[in-house]
C-alpha cells in the first residue's frame, strides 16, 4: 500500500500556486517566468523526492525513477490559463509528486517504478499540449523547439535533454488526476470521477449572405435578411441537438456576428461558429448531418443562402479499460463513491493514449468553477482522491511486475 502524507501533499500544492499567484488563482501562462519558475521548483521536488530530474528544450519537466527500468508515468501540467485557477493541471503533477514522496519514504522491492512529468503548454498558449506531443513524437524535436518564443527562459543550457521522449520498452502505463472543470461530481456527492473517454469535438463555420436595406421602409416579406437566415440554424440546433444526443453530448453558439450592425439596416452578412462534443463519434455523425441537411433545406427555399464548413474534427479518445477498472477497484476498497465521467475538455491523456495505455481520475470541483480564479476543490476531496488514485497506482505497479 502507499500510504500518502495529507500535510504534505497540500503544502505542496499550495506552495506550487505561490508561482504566478493572483487574486486566489494563478497566472501561469505557458513560457512566462512565473511558468519557467514553477517548473524548475517542480524539478527541485523531483529530486527530493528520490527521481532524477531534468527540463528539456520546451519545458517538460521529467523525473525518472533512478532504479527501475520499467515505470508507470504519473503526471499532468503546471501551465495555467490566463488568471487561471490553482489546481487546474497542478493536482496531477502534485499527486505524482506525493507518489514519488511515498515510496521513498517507505520503499518496497518492486521490479516496476514510477516516473512523473510536468507536461508544458497543455492550455494551448503556443500549440495545444505541446509538450505531451513532443514527447509522444506528434512532433519532430525541431518543430516542438522552434514554438518555443524567443523571449523564454526555458532550459537552454549545454548538455540539456533536447526534447523527453516516450519509451516503448519502459513506460507502461500513463495515469493523470485532475479536477473535474464541471459540476457533475459535486451534484452527485462522488468524491471520485473515473473517465471513460475525452470527448470528440466538432466545430462549423456558417454564414449567411443577405440584402443590405433600409430597416424602416423595407417590408418584412420583401427583405433579405442575413441574421434570420442563421436565426433559423440556431433554431435547429437547440430543437434537434438534443434529440439526437445522449447524456454526455454538449454544444455550444460561440459566436454570432452581424454586419453592417446598425438597428435600422438589415443584415447583410450573418456568420457563426457552432461546437458540439461527445464521447460517441456517431452521435457527432449524425450532429454534423443533421447541420447539413437543414442548411440544404433552408437553401432550397430561401433567397439568402447559408454556407456551412466544419473547421475543427477532433476525434474521441477512449481511456484504457484496464485503468478504468484499477480506479473503480481503488475508488471500491477506500469506500469512496465514484462516478463514470466523459471529459468534455482536452487533456495530455488524450495525446499519451496514442502510445500506452492511459487513465484519467477526476476529483470534484466546487460549484463546478474552473479556467477563473474561482477554482477551487475541498481539501478532504484533495486528499480522498490522492488515496484513491495512488491506490490504483500501487495495484497497477504490483500486477505490472
Amino acid at each position: 500500500m502507499i500510504d500518502i502524507n495529507p500535510d504534505r501533499l497540500l503544502t505542496h500544492l499550495r506552495a506550487l500556486a505561490n508561482f504566478g499567484a493572483d487574486d486566489h488563482g494563478v497566472n501561469r501562462v505557458a513560457f512566462t517566468e512565473a511558468d519557467v519558475r514553477a517548473r524548475r521548483w517542480v524539478s527541485e521536488r523531483f529530486e527530493e523526492a528520490g527521481l532524477r530530474a531534468s527540463i528539456d528544450g520546451v519545458g517538460n519537466v521529467y523525473g525518472r525513477n533512478r532504479t527501475s527500468d520499467r515505470a508507470i508515468l504519473l503526471g499532468s501540467h503546471t501551465d495555467s490559463v490566463p488568471n487561471g485557477g490553482w489546481l487546474d493541471g497542478a493536482l496531477g503533477v502534485i499527486y505524482g509528486l506525493e507518489i514519488a514522496f511515498a515510496l521513498r519514504d517507505r520503499p518496497v522491492e518492486r521490479s516496476v517504478g514510477i516516473d512523473v512529468i510536468d507536461f508544458q503548454d497543455e492550455e494551448g498558449t503556443v500549440s495545444p499540449c505541446l509538450g505531451s506531443r513532443s514527447f509522444c513524437g506528434e512532433l519532430s524535436d525541431a518543430s516542438a523547439i522552434a514554438m518555443v518564443p524567443s523571449q523564454s527562459k526555458i532550459n537552454r543550457t549545454s548538455g540539456a535533454p533536447l526534447i523527453h521522449h516516450y519509451e516503448r520498452g519502459r513506460h507502461l502505463a500513463y495515469l493523470e488526476a485532475h479536477i473535474e472543470q464541471g459540476p457533475k461530481l459535486e451534484a452527485a456527492e462522488c468524491t471520485v470521477g473515473i473517465v471513460r473517454g475525452i470527448t470528440g469535438i466538432r466545430r462549423f463555420y456558417a454564414q449567411a449572405f443577405g440584402q443590405a436595406d433600409h430597416a424602416g421602409t423595407t417590408p418584412m416579406d420583401m427583405r433579405r435578411d442575413a441574421a434570420r437566415a442563421l436565426f433559423d440554424l440556431v433554431d435547429h440546433v437547440y430543437r434537434e441537438f438534443p434529440r439526437i444526443g445522449g447524456r454526455d453530448t454538449v454544444w455550444n453558439i460561440g459566436n454570432f456576428s452581424i454586419r453592417p450592425g446598425a438597428a435600422n439596416v438589415v443584415p447583410q452578412h450573418a456568420e457563426m461558429l457552432i461546437e458540439c462534443r461527445d464521447l460517441d463519434e456517431a452521435v457527432l455523425e449524425n450532429l454534423e448531418r443533421s447541420l447539413h441537411a437543414r442548411v440544404q433545406t433552408h437553401n432550397a427555399s430561401e433567397a439568402v443562402k447559408i454556407e456551412i464548413e466544419r473547421t475543427v474534427r477532433i476525434s474521441t479518445v477512449p481511456m484504457s479499460q484496464g485503468i478504468v477498472a484499477l480506479f473503480e477497484g481503488a475508488a471500491h476498497r477506500l469506500g469512496q463513491k465514484s462516478l463514470p465521467l466523459a471529459s468534455g475538455a482536452g487533456h495530455d491523456a488524450m495525446i499519451v493514449a496514442k502510445v500506452m495505455p492511459a487513465g484519467m481520475m477526476f476529483i470534484p470541483s466546487i460549484g463546478g468553477r474552473s479556467h477563473s480564479n474561482a477554482e477551487d476543490s475541498k481539501e478532504a476531496d484533495i486528499i480522498s482522491g490522492c488515496r484513491v488514485f495512488a491506490s490504483a497506482v500501487d495495484r497497477l505497479m504490483s500486477e505490472s511486475g
